[in-house]
């Protein structure tokens, strides 16, 4: 048995953390407990689309703090209300349920699908399609619904119920509807699984089988929602009505927040009792969603974030042209991933000597993840420091 004095710290070792302190945030920066300042593009792992401490963000939840911090669910809470009236307001779904996080709006995405096929009598419907290299959260069910084997190791056996099907393979689509398919559930662009982006046929065929079957078709907008991919939302391009989307991470500029959003038809099946949480949409994440909503849905905004946009892809490309370590630039909006021919963990430990944050996306991939407010300068800078990392790991890789 381990003597306290052995234990380097009080928190569970869950993650590889970087060796970065970091004390404070201001829009695309971080600094660390010397002073040194980076240029953040990992927006919180997708969660800080305004940047950090936006100001319009800082300013509602001040007010917030004066006149209340929490109650239960079990009455109205006005903040709860407006953020949920916005988010039907700029969506295809009706109503909202509340929690904390990308995983449990995942896990309600799962019950009420669950809850959903029992309503309607389809008692055969014991099983959610979900696809190889997705990731959908770390909890019991959503974990088993992530379809990676390393998300899995050490956990089985794991919860019964999903079924793992090829991501963008147009064979899988005849096996979507079995007979026992009570939901399919997806990401329109896979970010931990190495930022693969859902084909726009592919997908509009699932949607239609799902329609036409009665199958609920849940998107999975955790990372690509709240303006992360170019739109509000990352399934609205593809021209298709999901029943259910899910979202947290952007949603309350850091403060812990997630939604699962249905069509009214599906929302029925959440009566009271069936489902709950304690802080879920509590007046200070409410207040937080409500005030970084407010700035993305503003006129410009998201054009404006293509336009920078489209700049950085073509930056990229044109690294890519001259670095042969570079296989791929794929993604969509601020969600983009560089694919390498070494590991992607080289690049990150580079990049981060030179004050650039990024993160991988699998062994070898780099995301890049900037928050919506990013400057065209700030751009510049991560693609001088990408030229120089490329330019040096070519020189070690040639000897």
């Amino acid at each position: 048995m381990s003597s306290k004095s052995e234990i380097s710290s009080a928190v569970m070792q869950t993650y590889n953390r970087f060796p970065i302190t970091a004390t404070k945030g201001k829009d695309s920066f971080l600094w660390d407990e010397s002073g040194k300042k980076y240029l953040d593009y990992t927006s919180g792992i997708a969660t800080c689309n305004l940047g950090h401490v936006p100001d319009n963000v800082q300013q509602a939840i001040s007010v917030q703090l004066e006149e209340l911090w929490h109650c239960s669910n079990l009455y109205h809470i006005p903040s709860q209300e407006k953020l949920a009236s916005m988010l039907t307001e700029y969506s295809c779904l009706d109503q909202v349920f509340f929690c904390n996080s990308g995983a449990e709006a995942n896990e309600a995405a799962i019950k009420i699908a669950k809850k959903y096929a029992k309503d309607k009598g389809y008692h055969d419907r014991i099983e959610i399609v979900t696809f190889e290299q997705s990731f959908h959260g770390r909890t019991g069910s959503t974990m088993a619904a992530t379809a990676q084997e390393k998300i899995h190791q050490g956990f089985t056996p794991l919860t019964k119920g999903f079924r793992y099907l090829p991501f963008n393979n147009k064979g899988s689509l005849s096996e979507i509807d079995n007979g026992k398919t009570s939901a399919v559930l997806l990401e329109v662009i896979q970010g931990e699984g190495g930022i693969h982006i859902a084909d726009k046929d592919w997908l509009k065929q699932l949607s239609a089988i799902c329609k036409d079957a009665d199958i609920l078709l849940i998107i999975d907008e955790i990372q690509t929602g709240i303006g992360r991919t170019g739109s509000l939302f990352a399934y609205e391009p593809y021209g298709i009505e999901p029943d259910v989307i899910t979202v947290a991470k952007g949603l309350g500029s850091g403060f812990p927040i997630g939604a699962m959003l249905a069509k009214q038809h599906v929302a029925a099946s959440f009566s009271p009792g069936t489902h709950g949480s304690t802080f879920g949409g509590n007046p200070i994440a409410a207040t937080a969603g409500t005030a970084t909503l407010k700035e993305i849905i503003k006129d410009g905004f998201l054009k404006n974030c293509n336009e920078v946009q489209d700049e950085l892809f073509t930056q990229l490309k044109l690294i890519k042209e001259i670095s042969p370590l570079i296989k791929d630039i794929r993604g969509k909006g601020y969600l983009i991933g560089i694919e390498v021919t070494n590991q992607a963990s080289t690049w990150i430990e580079k990049l981060r000597d030179k004050q650039i944050l990024v993160l991988p996306a699998g062994e070898k991939v780099v995301r890049i993840l900037p928050p919506l407010t990013t400057t065209k300068e700030e751009l510049q800078m991560c693609i001088q420091a990408l030229k120089e990392v490329a330019l040096e790991l070519e020189e070690v890789t040639n000897g």
